[in-house]
């Protein structure tokens, strides 16, 4: 009985690969792993030819189980473009595992069809789920860093939305900050206040935390250094809806806004924004309308 050393039994398996390469290629261009991107079945079909190569190539080196391998690094790029179609939900996991079945199933068919030696079957049928799971793994973290991506846009996104500069009159610009401030809301707030006080020539800003819940001392710092922004821009800044709950929190706190403009409501920081530019606000005697 003859025993085949670990280096032939990847040569065999690859050259299985390369003389079924037609075969593999055709069954794999109607796999889910494929039509799940919305490709044709032309498209599907290249696709396939190239993973199958690079698996190949995989299994030639000995590095089936590195995603890292050299050898994975050209269809890395395919891999990750086909990541981007994947549903990114809480069945991405077994969706991706069903999607490697779908290539798995016929190599391990194929590869029972072929005439080797007895001690070579089990071997090569290992080696060769290792790399179509080496695969799934190289897919689904792809797929996972897609989505981390897009769900970062989408925060960033959302706290500029949230973070909307107002023009209240010429010279003055109000931003209303609603809900709770973290580092990067912080962040966003004051890029955007600064650039439209650059923007618009402001002299007055109005940091109106109506709908901030509550103001801890990391809220507080980033008041304060987004007002000494403003006043190194050329804008005096002034902090407004201070309720009596936040009034009380930030006297506890010790917060101090000595050098800082506040007003209770933001119609009276605009009054004040205005008395700050000159102008006044009389009334016509004509009553409400």
């Amino acid at each position: 009985m003859t025993t085949t050393s670990v280096p032939e039994t990847h040569s065999i398996v690859s050259d299985f690969l390369d003389r079924r390469r037609e075969t593999i290629v055709a069954e794999w261009s109607g796999a889910p792993f494929f039509h799940t991107a919305g490709l044709d079945r032309e498209q599907a079909a290249l696709d396939g030819a190239e993973v199958l190569d690079g698996m190949r190539r995989a299994v030639e080196a000995g590095e089936v189980n590195n995603p890292a391998a050299e050898a994975f690094a050209g269809i890395r790029t395919l891999l990750e473009a086909l990541a981007v179609q994947q549903i990114h939900d809480a069945s991405l996991v077994s969706q991706t595992a069903a999607q490697m079945n779908s290539l798995k199933d016929p190599l391990l068919r194929l590869w029972a069809e072929e005439d080797v030696a007895h001690e070579l079957v089990a071997p090569g049928a290992v080696l060769l789920s290792a790399a179509v799971d080496t695969l799934g793994l190289i897919l689904l973290d792809a797929a996972l860093t897609a989505g981390r991506d897009t769900i970062a846009s989408q925060q960033e996104q959302l706290a500029e939305l949230s973070t909307p500069v107002v023009k209240l009159w010429d010279g003055v610009l109000a931003i209303p900050l609603i809900g709770t401030l973290d580092s990067m809301r912080s962040q966003t707030a004051t890029e955007s206040l600064l650039q439209a006080i650059l923007d618009q020539q402001a002299k007055v800003a109005i940091l109106d935390i109506t709908g901030v819940p509550t103001v801890d001392t990391m809220v507080a710092q980033h008041l304060l250094k987004t007002a000494l922004a403003a006043r190194l821009m050329g804008a005096e800044c002034v902090i407004s809806g201070i309720r009596p709950q936040i009034a009380t929190t930030m006297v506890q706190l010790g917060i101090d806004l000595d050098e800082v403009a506040t007003r209770a409501r933001l119609a009276d920081a605009f009054e004040y924004a205005l008395t700050r530019l000159g102008l006044s606000v009389t009334s016509t005697g004509t009553g409400a309308v």
